[in-house]
């Protein structure tokens, strides 16, 4: 597909490198040409210098033969001026980054008079994984499928866990719950295993289970952690506001630490069910005083990468039983500090990545079983995708057993008239159906895309 990205700056980069790695024809416009010349350097994309809410730069950008454009500038209203001037040159599809909370219900008033496909706002997206891991705080990350009712979740195995050294068909015995292991990392390896895999104190594993069937698992194995009541927020930005809000309409207790005195006011107008702190979270001091020892979850979302992972390393060594969360802006940092005990990574640019390719892989097969929701994991080496079956498809009705799927490829769960069901071989897919694909192969767009290519 031809896709126009209007904004180069972190969101913008990072979709432009996504999208064409997914063999997408990028154009990327923006007003300033040094982010441009370094994302000409990177990426072998067309670069336009300019405004692009204008129609010449949009024109001499292609927008009128585009099928998706995507502004991600600074500001809601450009990015909104931009989709509006791209659809009336001729972009078939649209999509716009809004930010603001004020925003939210206003623009389903206006959605289809902006001719808007769909607003993305990767703080908000951010804040409802955080809450959602928060609700399973024994994993250090919680993805969602099927409407929330089917989760996989991530956790490291510990020395002393009665999984280490066993195989992947010994787990049902021990553990008696169905639920699927789907991925294993292992130092730089990634493994998608079969039943002989066997696994080893340290593995990263990603379990997908029904809701109830996850929190099973980890209390079977005596990892079950205690339901998060208290959260501490430190760094009073966009996300902390949604993640606080959240938290608060589930229940739970929130303070937020936060160094700007102006900046206080604003959340306690905002939230004031929340407790909110002025003054420096990265002191250990204030953490103390401001009940640290008391709570049961701890976010670290301040601007700086560094602070955070800093944050998440001191509340992981001092206080061990407390859920850590750690933002980071920087994908630089992912693979070193993947390695690093600072609690569940969060990255708003991935969040976004995540939502948007999966809009363009839909787009393109808009007749067959479209991708419903898609999380790349892993650094992006690993793709978990929901496909809703077609009636036409020609997976259904066959026995998985009987299915030439491609390699490193597992059907890891099917959803069916709201019932999970976590699939053996004798399982057939069915029209209607959500089916969960876990795979290294990269780019799926049609639940067919998992056969074996014949060879002619």
């Amino acid at each position: 597909m031809k896709i126009v990205i209007v904004g180069d700056g972190k969101i913008g980069s990072t979709l432009a490198e996504q999208l064409s790695r997914e063999g997408h024809d990028i154009t990327i416009i923006d007003r300033s040409a040094r982010p441009l010349q370094q994302t000409a350097e990177d990426l072998d994309i067309l670069c336009v210098e300019g405004n692009g809410a204008t129609a010449a730069v949009q024109l001499e950008a292609g927008a009128d033969m585009a099928d998706l454009l995507i502004a991600v500038t600074a500001t809601d209203e450009l990015n909104l001026l931009c989709c509006l001037i791209g659809k009336k040159l001729g972009a078939k599809h649209t999509i716009a980054r809004v930010r603001n909370p004020e925003y939210d219900g206003e623009l389903s008033l206006i959605k289809d008079d902006l001719g808007l496909s769909l607003s993305v706002n990767p703080e908000q997206i951010c804040a409802q994984e955080m809450a959602r891991s928060l609700r399973t705080p024994s994993a250090t990350k919680t993805d969602a499928f099927a409407n929330g009712k089917a989760e996989m979740l991530k956790f490291q195995l510990a020395p002393d866990s009665v999984l280490a050294g066993k195989t992947l068909m010994e787990l049902p015995g021990l553990v008696q719950v169905k639920s699927l292991v789907c991925a294993v990392e292992r130092g730089s390896d990634v493994f998608i295993p079969t039943g002989s895999f066997r696994l080893e104190a340290g593995d990263r594993i990603s379990l997908l289970a029904s809701q109830r069937g996850g929190q099973a698992f980890f209390k079977r194995l005596k990892m079950a952690s205690t339901p998060v009541r208290q959260v501490m927020i430190v760094g009073g930005g966009r996300i902390a506001f949604y993640l606080a809000r959240l938290l608060l309409d589930a229940g739970m207790g929130v303070k937020i630490l936060e160094s700007d005195r102006v900046r206080c006011e604003e959340l306690s107008e905002l939230l004031p069910k929340a407790d909110v702190f002025c003054g420096d979270g990265t002191n250990e001091a204030f953490l103390l005083e401001s009940g640290l020892a008391q709570t049961d979850a701890f976010a670290a979302l301040t601007g700086m990468d560094e602070e955070n992972i800093l944050l998440g390393m001191y509340v992981r060594k001092s206080f061990p039983k407390v859920k850590v969360i750690t933002k980071m802006n920087r994908q630089s940092f992912q693979n070193i500090v993947s390695t690093m005990d600072v609690g569940s990574i969060y990255n708003p640019r991935e969040s976004i990545s995540n939502l948007i390719c999966r809009y363009a892989r839909a787009m393109q097969n808009s007749l067959g079983s479209s991708v419903e929701t898609l999380y790349k994991l892993v650094g992006g080496r690993v793709e978990a995708l929901e496909f809703r079956v077609a009636e036409n498809s020609a997976v259904c009705g066959v026995p998985l057993q009987d299915l030439r799927l491609r390699r490193n490829l597992l059907i890891g769960c099917l959803s069916r008239n709201g019932k999970i069901i976590i699939p053996n071989g004798q399982d057939t897919i069915e029209p209607g159906d959500s089916v969960i694909v876990v795979t290294t192969v990269t780019g799926l767009r049609d639940l067919s895309d998992i056969l074996e290519r014949r060879k002619d």
